[in-house]
């Protein structure tokens, strides 16, 4: 395992790179299952390491507080054959932690590079914003596009075993929707490298 934290590649306001991947239930997704939410959490993350399985009960929170307003989804972008990675495995996973959100394969590993993701996990947080570009005609749908604006930690509990004193992400996120100036700084996440193919 070599511990890795997030580094920086997309800037605050980029567009989030759309993709097509396949989910745990066999369906595609993309970003425009999420065109009706305010915000979404997209988290580069697997089945194996042990950072994600420390911040996964913090994530399925964050699920169950703000998925009426939120998307989330998760994208496993680790080698396919690594030991206990590749789409059964991730529906093993998922099921045994109760995974209820889209968790989809990046099996070529172009989605985490277009992200610049590094680490699982690996959070980015998006929120909607109508684009200048977008005005429809009265009645008609307004396109919206999802702009960064933090990418970072979960919490401070950054090895497994730690207490989370400060909830990062929670507190990013209701600031979020509730129109707030959100803190610029960047607070890495903390975890395995994503097995790159032939690396």
């Amino acid at each position: 395992m070599a511990l890795t934290k997030s580094q920086i590649k997309l800037n605050h306001g980029s567009k989030a790179p759309d993709f097509r991947l396949k989910g745990i239930d066999d369906k595609i997704h993309s970003l425009d299952e999420f065109s009706d939410a305010e915000g979404l959490l997209l988290i580069f993350m697997c089945n194996h390491c042990p950072y994600v399985k420390a911040k996964l009960p913090a994530i399925i929170e964050l699920y169950k507080k703000f998925a009426g307003r939120v998307g989330f989804i998760g994208i496993n972008s680790n080698d396919p054959v690594y030991p206990g990675e590749g789409m059964e495995n991730m529906k093993a996973f998922a099921a045994e932690q109760g995974i209820e959100f889209a968790y989809v394969l990046d099996d070529t590993q172009e989605i985490a590079k277009a992200y610049g993701a590094t680490c699982t996990p690996d959070p980015f947080l998006f929120e909607a914003s109508t684009g200048s570009t977008s005005t429809r005609s009265k009645g008609e749908r307004v396109d919206k596009e999802r702009k960064l604006v933090f990418h970072g930690r979960i919490n401070d509990a950054l090895e497994p075993g730690d207490r989370a004193v400060e909830h990062t992400m929670e507190i990013t996120i209701q600031k979020m929707l509730n129109g707030e100036v959100l803190d610029q700084e960047f607070k890495p996440s903390m975890g395995c490298s994503i097995k790159w193919i032939d690396s």
